[in-house]
């Protein structure tokens, strides 16, 4: 087994050496659930999940852990704002844990039409409170914390490498820098690390503490919960690039002033931002689009998945459209040729096919180059002197990294014959209507399909009957 991963802290691509061999312990930020996630926020546990299945695959045991952020997450992702949850109740008129189930309940939702491996640990910030106030103890009993305006505070001079992960300069970091000033902190760049006093004043989630009646910061929510699940000292942390600045930043000035453990993460990975034609895709700017959306529209969530392979994890995607139809046809492509191969047995793989499957997964455990492998796969399903054996052996191997569901897929033989010939004269008629420009009575056709148990698909090679 030889891995490759983009080390954010080291900024070098590194050969991945678990702590303890054959095993990989890895943390991944989850949502904050006050809204539906937008495409952009999935194209990130899109490339966690790909990192995790190629784990998995090269003979990993991986322990995967993803945190729920249901308190705490403010507005600006400062220490500023306003609590997100508590902020959307009052627009809604709903409570803050009806929110937090409801977008919960979305999020997971998202990522099983993605097909996306759910971590091993789900943990709830509400469920983990105890554990934060510990550790906030444990910094306190080690002189990195002051109380001051009613909130504890984390002192970044009582460490001497803050803001090392995104190459932040002390210096650098004093009053006018791109944060409000709390005239609470001594330091900009110090930060909550439990509430008691803030200025809005109708924070619906509170617990008692030692330093009074309150709610936890961000930050120290993922340093407790990880440390609970993970242990001192992990393998790798993952989440979005726009992390690395403030909260991947304090975690570690956190974590590490409190463990002594340094470093108290070896692989930090990050997802590049997914834009749009005005620039990176964020709720703050209300351009964006979710799931739900796509899938409205026609789409299969398999074919954003498609997408996004279609474009290396570190590097920006621009969304269009347009790229999502190509990715969608392509998807489709690749799903009838999947079914035309199950017609045949799968076989041994030849010197030729072994070739293509040591190009795969090279690629994909040489830090997730997903363009490259694709490529690769497409050669092969084209390379005449590979048998179809061969191929749908390969293909499905390949398909436990990509996660397009190929596994599922029906011989090609056995997807029509199961149809009513009523089903498929109705789906002709509806085809005719559409040439006659006679939207009306296709629309009217297709409702009728669907009562009927199927839903019709328009692709470049013709309609396509899929059972509901």
């Amino acid at each position: 087994m030889s891995i490759k991963l983009y080390n954010t802290m080291s900024r070098k691509t590194e050969e991945f050496k678990p702590i303890v061999d054959n095993r990989v312990s890895m943390y991944c930020c989850g949502p904050t659930v006050y809204n539906f996630a937008h495409i952009g926020n999935l194209r990130t546990y899109i490339f966690e999940d790909l990192l995790h299945r190629t784990l998995s695959h090269a003979g990993y045991d991986v322990k995967h852990v993803m945190n729920i952020t249901d308190v705490g997450h403010l507005t600006g992702d400062g220490d500023d704002g306003e609590d997100k949850l508590n902020k959307r109740a009052k627009e809604t008129g709903k409570s803050v844990w009806d929110i937090a189930e409801f977008y919960t309940k979305a999020f997971f939702t998202d990522e099983s039409h993605l097909n996306i491996v759910r971590p091993g640990v789900v943990c709830k910030a509400t469920d983990h409170i105890q554990d934060m106030i510990n550790l906030i103890k444990t910094l306190e009993e080690k002189g990195h914390t002051y109380v001051s305006g009613g909130n504890v505070y984390f002192s970044i001079d009582t460490i001497d490498d803050y803001g090392k992960l995104a190459g932040l300069r002390l210096d650098n970091l004093r009053e006018g820098a791109r944060i409000e000033v709390d005239s609470n902190k001594k330091n900009p760049k110090d930060f909550v690390l439990w509430f008691t006093n803030s200025k809005f004043k109708d924070q619906a989630m509170v617990w008692p503490s030692p330093w009074g009646v309150g709610y936890p910061g961000w930050h120290i929510e993922c340093s407790a919960m990880s440390s609970k699940y993970l242990g001192d000292h992990f393998d790798i942390h993952c989440g979005g690039i726009d992390a690395i600045p403030v909260h991947h930043t304090n975690e570690i000035a956190q974590s590490e002033a409190a463990t002594g453990k340094k470093p108290w993460v070896n692989y930090w990975c990050h997802g590049e931002f997914l834009l749009n034609d005005k620039g990176k895709m964020s709720k703050s700017s209300g351009e964006f689009l979710t799931l739900s959306v796509l899938e409205s529209k026609g789409y299969n969530a398999l074919d954003y998945r498609y997408f996004c392979l279609s474009g290396h994890y570190r590097s920006q995607l621009k969304f269009s459209f347009e790229a999502l139809d190509h990715a969608k046809s392509a998807r489709e492509s690749l799903v009838k040729r999947v079914a035309e191969l199950k017609k045949s047995e799968p076989s041994e793989l030849g010197e030729k096919a072994l070739s293509y499957k040591e190009q795969f997964f090279g690629a994909m455990e040489n830090d997730l180059m997903a363009p490259q492998a694709l490529a690769v796969m497409w050669s092969m399903l084209k390379d005449n002197s590979v048998s179809d054996g061969e191929k749908l052996s390969l293909i499905l191997e390949m398909d436990m990294i990509l996660g397009l569901r190929l596994d599922e897929v029906k011989a090609q033989s056995d997807e029509g014959d199961d149809i009513p010939a009523e089903v498929k004269a109705l789906a002709q008629e509806r085809a005719d209507a559409k040439k006659a420009k006679n939207f009306a009575r296709a629309d009217e056709i297709r409702n009728t399909l669907k009562e009927m148990g199927y839903i019709v698909k328009d692709t470049p090679q013709g309609p396509v009957l899929e059972r509901v």
